[in-house]
């Protein structure tokens, strides 16, 4: 099937403007090179960048975006894929970052990707033996995110009122649960990404449809007041871009373009294990770790039949890696918390596969002896004066305010053309609508999670033949569709992009090894 047309039915089309393909990105970085000014030009395909580039190109303004890899090639594909209501900053007294965090999580989960998050019951755990006797801290805590919750206006339908549950119906939630000393659980609701990678390629195909070129595989060495020098890693050869502003979202590698960015990066690292070990889990667990204040280990049942547990939270010194991989003791460490609230404790045998990112800390030098677990998420936007605009720190959930606060100062700071107040809180991504609406597509489960209104355009891949609709490998929930569309529209360029950050098969190691002559035959 060509990458520049799709058959539904009988009746073939010209591939619509949200589709990214190989063939695009290389007509968009000759057109680029061949000479004119961007309003914009973005360094980075992360969700940060992804997210930059939606809301200038939403604005009017000329916009590309620079990946050196994929996109999600890093930290936005290693995350917990939680879009969370910040549980934790209350806890640690920062109420006006949990403030954004459940701000940021309403327009997530009820305007801009609804298809793509789901809620997630979480339990906490109480009784003697856990870290928590009695559950009261975790119960007040609950309380006050419910407050932000409503004063979000997240509807209880969406995110329901926390409550203390009987010991009976948390191990209903976590049959993994030890019995020992289980007086009850703390049960509250949060929101759950299907994928994070999936939220980076849909908000740069949305980014395509409103104007951007999305360009991967090319590698920025040098900035120079609006003037852009790298290599396209793809094709060979260099190149040269001139932007009015550059904003540099290249998240923990930040500091290579701007040096006077200074970050504390950490390592967080996730087990993927599958969920009949944990006794097919219907909520996450929360699980205090022994000697920590405030610091929580926890498992999160993912609709693909795997839990990931996690997470770790260690400095990363010395030079920052291009890729960041799970430690023995990460995996050690994991397997011994959890194993502390479980009937059967864990071990090496009962992990299929792992995986860590970095997270872009900030560090604004006051608490120099202060571990990464206490430094804060806050995110910093930064202007050098020469055409050069950084936003960095956060987290996921909050991608799109820092993404705004971005492009709000590069506006104002070099008078470009494009609206000066952005919408992208009223913006949903391609894909994107109220899950009653949802309800009403017809087309398989499993891809209206992934792909919400565009799942049937998905499956009509499968028109010419049927065996598309069918496990691409014995044992691998992915669909032979899914890997064609991930060539056709959402700009994988090779059998990697598909395995590790289309499909997410490079999570569990047998689906990998399984998944790889598909994989590959999609590009044949």
């Amino acid at each position: 099937m060509s990458t520049e047309t799709f058959r539904a039915g009988a009746v073939a089309r010209e591939a619509p403007r949200s589709w990214l393909s190989a063939a695009r990105r290389d007509r968009d970085l000759a057109r680029l090179a061949a000479g004119g000014t961007l309003d914009v030009l973005v360094v980075g395909g992360g969700v940060v960048g992804a997210g930059v580039a939606l809301d200038a190109a939403s604005r009017g303004l000329s916009v590309a975006l620079l990946e050196r890899d994929d996109l999600a090639a890093g930290t936005s594909s290693a995350s917990s894929k939680l879009v969370h209501g910040g549980l934790r900053y209350l806890a640690a007294g920062d109420v006006p970052l949990a403030w954004e965090s459940a701000a940021e999580r309403h327009i997530l989960m009820q305007t801009v990707a609804p298809h793509l998050v789901r809620s997630l019951p979480f339990v906490t755990p109480y009784g003697p033996g856990f870290v928590s006797p009695r559950g009261a801290l975790a119960t007040v805590g609950t309380h006050l995110a419910d407050l932000l919750r409503r004063a979000a206006r997240t509807p209880g339908h969406r995110l329901p009122a926390p409550r203390r549950v009987v010991a009976a119906t948390a191990a209903s939630l976590a049959p993994a649960l030890r019995r020992d000393g289980l007086a009850g659980a703390v049960q509250h609701w949060d929101g759950q990404l299907y994928d994070d990678a999936r939220l980076v390629v849909a908000l740069a195909r949305t980014a395509a449809l409103h104007g951007a070129a999305i360009l991967t595989r090319c590698a920025v060495e040098s900035i120079d007041a609006g003037l852009v020098t790298g290599v396209d890693r793809r094709g060979g050869g260099r190149f040269e871009l001139r932007a009015r502003v550059v904003i540099n979202a290249a998240g923990v590698w930040a500091g290579r373009l701007d040096p006077t960015i200074r970050l504390r990066p950490s390592k967080g690292t996730h087990l993927v294990v599958r969920a009949g070990t944990l006794g097919l889990p219907r909520a996450g667990l929360n699980v205090a770790v022994p000697g920590e204040h405030n610091r929580y280990l926890i498992a999160l049942p993912e609709p693909n039949g795997t839990v990931y547990v996690g997470l770790t939270d260690d400095p990363v010194d010395g030079p920052v890696p291009d890729r960041c991989e799970p430690a023995e003791r990460d995996v050690d460490y994991l397997l011994g918390v959890l194993s502390t609230a479980l009937d059967r404790p864990l071990s090496r045998a009962d992990v299929v596969g792992s995986y860590a990112g970095m997270r872009p800390l900030v560090d604004d030098g006051a608490h120099p002896q202060a571990g990464t677990a206490d430094l804060s998420r806050r995110h910093v936007v930064a202007d050098n004066g020469d055409r050069l605009v950084t936003v960095v720190g956060g987290k996921l959930t909050t991608y799109r305010r820092m993404a705004a606060d971005a492009v709000d100062l590069a506006v104002r700071a070099y008078q470009l053309p494009g609206d000066p107040y952005g919408s992208t809180d009223r913006l949903p991504l391609v894909g994107a609508a109220p899950t009653d609406r949802l309800g009403t597509v017809r087309a398989p489960r499993r891809l209206i999670a992934r792909y919400g209104t565009e799942a049937p355009q998905v499956a009509a891949l499968a028109d010419a033949d049927p065996r598309l609709l069918e496990p691409i490998a014995d044992g691998v929930p992915v669909l032979g569709v899914e890997l064609a569309f991930g060539v056709l529209a959402e700009g994988a360029v090779d059998a990697d992009d598909l395995l590790r950050r289309r499909t997410r098969c490079a999570l569990v190691a047998d689906w990998y090894a399984a998944a790889g002559p598909a994989a590959r035959a999609a590009f044949g």
